[in-house]
Order: structure tokens, then C-alpha cells, then sequence
């Protein structure tokens, strides 16, 4: 079965009032081990790549990964996403490589590190829009910039800074209206990485009473969580105790997101949990049997391990169960619902 683009699942995700983890990739073992995790718990797939996965992979060998994904597992739906594209040209680079799902995050300029204004926003999120839709591949916008008000990651804004850049829920309903997006991540405090939060998050540094005045006013749109990871403990202890040095760090609560996905969160960015995952179990067969020397004793432990969490993101977010309840359209079919 084809790839089917993430407006499909996303549909079926709104319809039926769950989430759908969005799973970063840069090799073939995380692909295997998402698909694992799919197969074992009947769940449709978002797989994504950023520009640097794309670099670092190379396109070709992403894209033949990911169609050997769909051809050993025809059963279950994925949909291939560009995450944080920069510029439109990354964008439809992406599409001609067969992706089904692009990101235009125009709330930076192509730089990825300064903020835009709106109107530059709107421009090429639009752009992007209008030739994805003609070719049936759904788009994801972003209203305002992804940092910790912490200490302001993400996007180098300092904390004071980030607060001033989260999403504004009047702001965000213009901009679904301006653009026709299919999906809208909104800026409420999250970073990316592991260092999101010094102590367990309150509302004053997670702003999920964002998400739920966004979904009062867009109840009709997809949203999107980035920087979602939960940053489990035992997985830093676990790297820690093989030789690491992760400092303390708390990331987003899994009922924090469950609490979004009961408010229009249908997309939930997920990376740094699986890092952790591959990086600790990778220490430990390096600690305990420092004989080995085959990557396939390192690299089969990593990928279980990843998939353990991709289950439980799977589980925790609602999708399990839905793979083969869901129609799988592909992009040209899509073309005809955005012609509506």
C-alpha cells in the first residue's frame, strides 16, 4: 500500500478523539522500530524527518526505507512527514521525494533561528499550501516560535523573550483562515531536546490552557504538540548509569498530553524519548560486554528499546487499535477533497 498523506489519519484520529505520535527518524533501525511497535499495536504512523535527518540520510536512502516499510507492512497507514521545514523550496524538495506530509514553519525565517513576523508567516505557508494541496500532500503550519520560557530554547529566544512568542489564539484562527493549513502546531512553552524543564512542569512554563482556548475557537483544525517528549527518568538514569552525564530534566507530562488530545491535539511530536532510549541501551551492552564489536549486538537492543517507547506513546495516546479501521487514500485520491 502507498504511503497515504497525515491529513487521512488525522481526520480519523479528530473523528474518533485520539492522537497520533509523530515519530522522528534518521536510520533504518528506528524505522524498524516504529513499524514494530506499529504492527503490535494496530496503530496508523506519522514518521518524520527534519532537514538534518535528510542530510544525514540522504533522501534516497530515506525514501526507499520508508517504502520498504509500507511494502513489508501493507496493513498499516503511514504517512511520511518533512518536519520544520525552513523555506518553501525545502518543502517541495520533500514532496518530490515522495513525502505525503510537509511542515512549513514560517514562524521562523529561513534561517530556522530568527522569528518572522505574520505577514511572512501567512506568505509562504500559503505558498506551500497551494502547491501541496494540487498534489494531494497535507501541510502543517506553526503559529508562533517553539522555546522554553525556562531558559528559552528552541528558537535562542531567552524565557522573557519565548512568553512574548507563544500562540495567540486569535492570531491562530486568522492564520487557518489565511492559509488553509491542514494541521496547526501552537507555541505553549515546550522545547526540543532533552532539557525542557528544571522541575516538573506547572502552567506557568506549560501553557496547555493555550491549546484549549485555540481549540474553542478552531474546533474544526488539527493541532500539534511539538516538543512533546516525556523525558522519562529511568531512561536518563539508565545513560547515566553506563557512563553519561545527563543533567536533571523534566519533559512534558504524559497526561499533560492526554489533556491536549481531549482538546484538539492530534499530532504529538516525539524524538528525544527515543534517543534516550537507543543512547541507554547502547551504554549498557557497551559496559557490560565491552568485547563486542558487531553493531548488530548494539543496534538490535537499541531498536527494542525504542520500540518499548513507541509502544507506550502508541498506547498512551489513543491510537492503538486504529490501523485497520482507517481507509488508506493516497495523495492523488486526496486531490479531489482539496478541490472541494
Amino acid at each position: 500500500m502507498p504511503l497515504v498523506p497525515m491529513r487521512v489519519l488525522l481526520d480519523h484520529a479528530a473523528e474518533n478523539g485520539y492522537g497520533v505520535a509523530a515519530l522522528n527518524v534518521n536510520d533504518m533501525e528506528q524505522i524498524q522500530a516504529i513499524m514494530a511497535a506499529a504492527v503490535e499495536t494496530d496503530s496508523p504512523v506519522i514518521i518524520q524527518a527534519s532537514r538534518g535527518a535528510r542530510s544525514y540520510s540522504q533522501d534516497a536512502y530515506l525514501r526507499n526505507l520508508m517504502l520498504a516499510a509500507v511494502e513489508l507492512h501493507p496493513n498499516i497507514p503511514v504517512a511520511m512527514h518533512l518536519d520544520h521545514g525552513n523555506a518553501p523550496s525545502t518543502c517541495y524538495s520533500a514532496i518530490s521525494q515522495g513525502f505525503t506530509s510537509v511542515m512549513m514553519d514560517g514562524s521562523l525565517h529561513e534561517d530556522g533561528k530568527s522569528t518572522s513576523d505574520y505577514a511572512y508567516n501567512v506568505k509562504v505557508t500559503r505558498d506551500v499550501v497551494h502547491v501541496a494541496h494540487a498534489l494531494g500532500v497535507s501541510v502543517e503550519g506553526e503559529i508562533g516560535a517553539l522555546g522554553g520560557i525556562e531558559d528559552g530554547h528552541g528558537a535562542g529566544l531567552t524565557g522573557e523573550e519565548a512568553l512574548k512568542h507563544l500562540a495567540d489564539p486569535a492570531q491562530a484562527e486568522q492564520f487557518v483562515k489565511d492559509t488553509n493549513v491542514d494541521a496547526l502546531a501552537v507555541a505553549i512553552g515546550t522545547s526540543h531536546g532533552a532539557y525542557k524543564f528544571t522541575k516538573p512542569p506547572t502552567g506557568d512554563v506549560l501553557k496547555m490552557d493555550l491549546i484549549e482556548e485555540i481549540h474553542k475557537r478552531l474546533p474544526n483544525t488539527h493541532l500539534v504538540m511539538h516538543g512533546s517528549s516525556s523525558v522519562p527518568q529511568e531512561l536518563r538514569e539508565i545513560i547515566n548509569k553506563y557512563g553519561g552525564n545527563l543533567k536533571p530534566s523534566w519533559g512534558v507530562p504524559i497526561e499533560q498530553i492526554q489533556r491536549g488530545i481531549k482538546h484538539g491535539v492530534r499530532k504529538i511530536n516525539v524524538d528525544t524519548d527515543n534517543r534516550l532510549a537507543i543512547t541507554g541501551a547502547i551504554r549498557k551492552v557497551f559496559a557490560e560486554t565491552p568485547e563486542k564489536f558487531d553493531p548488530r549486538d548494539y543496534l538490535k537492543p537499541a531498536r527494542e528499546a525504542m520500540k518499548k517507547v513507541c509502544v507506550a506513546r502508541m498506547t498512551a495516546f489513543g491510537q492503538a487499535g486504529n490501523a485497520g479501521k482507517i481507509k488508506q487514500i493516497t495523495c492523488r485520491e486526496m486531490i479531489s477533497f482539496y478541490l472541494k
